[in-house]
């Protein structure tokens, strides 16, 4: 285990330095004038070029990305000049309402999900199966912008049920005063993850039904109740576990797409804006955490697994 700790704490090194560089790269062909997109589109060329200088944006392009490392070992994700704020003081602000977001919506969905899909399985090729999987191919085809759109038209146009405008706090507990307003971001979210945790729900119980052990406690005469309780759950849900570890990524930016369609002041949003500002800063940490979420995500989802499995070992 140790072995393995270390060696995936040395590749989540080398895959983090590899898209930080990436990103840095690619932001600096997309943008190579931060002072015109901090100064705006009237300030002057000699004001661009003092203002690049300044702040050390006339380096060349290796000698800016490793004083942007440098920035990182000392714990600083850098300073929007856009937004006149330190990203991490940014990121603090937002991180919080995406999270709850985003965490929301796993839970919700794994708690539907996992026994949904077992459902399924059991009633493998009964009306209630084909009935639940016309619907869940229906909406993990649909796009989640699509469906809130949907779900907008329903609840707020048709029905008045909810305000339109979800709070525009970027605190979580000014948006959960409101709470009714952010439900129907949450459901879209929800409706979406449980489409496709199902499907991969019902594919793990479906295997684990053919096993030779299922069919032994069956012949001891075990109740169908105890066998579901004892042996398919646990085994089946295992690829659950897999799916949550990758699902922490979604944690840092909420749902892009969902997060634009309904205003919410989350880290989504925040992304969005720094593209059409050219926030520099800010889209290099956002890029940073993400890939360093994913990272983290994949190992969480890997000790979990062997946790839960014991007859997986990590060399």
């Amino acid at each position: 285990m140790t072995r393995y700790i270390i060696r995936r704490s040395l590749t989540a090194i080398i895959v983090l330095l590899g898209i930080s560089f990436v990103t840095f790269l690619l932001l600096h062909f997309i943008a190579p004038s931060p002072g015109r997109a901090a100064l705006g589109v009237r300030a002057t060329p000699a004001a661009v070029h003092a203002y690049n200088q300044q702040h050390g944006f006339l380096k060349p392009f290796l000698v800016q990305f490793v004083d942007y490392l440098n920035q990182l070992l000392h714990g600083n994700l850098g300073f929007s000049f856009v937004l006149n704020q330190s990203v991490t003081a940014i990121l603090g602000e937002r991180a919080p309402l995406s999270a709850f977001l985003s965490g929301t919506s796993v839970v919700l969905a794994i708690l539907v999900a996992i026994p949904l899909g077992i459902f399924q399985a059991v009633k493998r090729n009964s009306v209630g199966d084909n009935v639940l999987t016309a619907v869940s191919f229906t909406l993990y085809s649909t796009p989640v912008f699509l469906f809130g759109v949907l779900l907008i038209q329903i609840f707020v146009f048709n029905l008045n049920l909810v305000d339109a405008n979800v709070p525009q706090s970027q605190t979580l507990l000014g948006a959960l005063a409101d709470f009714k307003d952010i439900i129907l971001p949450i459901v879209a979210l929800t409706a979406t993850n449980v489409a496709s945790y199902s499907r991969y729900q019902r594919s793990s119980a479906l295997d684990v039904l053919a096993q030779d052990y299922i069919k032994v406690a069956r012949s001891k005469g075990l109740s169908t109740r105890l066998v579901l309780m004892r042996h398919l759950v646990r085994n089946a849900a295992l690829p659950m576990v897999t799916l949550v570890g990758l699902s922490i990524p979604a944690l840092l930016a909420g749902n892009l797409l969902i997060e634009a369609l309904f205003n919410i002041n989350g880290l989504g949003l925040l992304f969005v804006n720094s593209l059409q500002r050219q926030d520099f800063q800010v889209l290099l940490a956002y890029t940073l955490i993400g890939a360093a979420l994913t990272v983290l995500g994949n190992f969480i989802a890997d000790i979990a697994l062997t946790v839960a499995d014991p007859r997986i070992r990590l060399v």
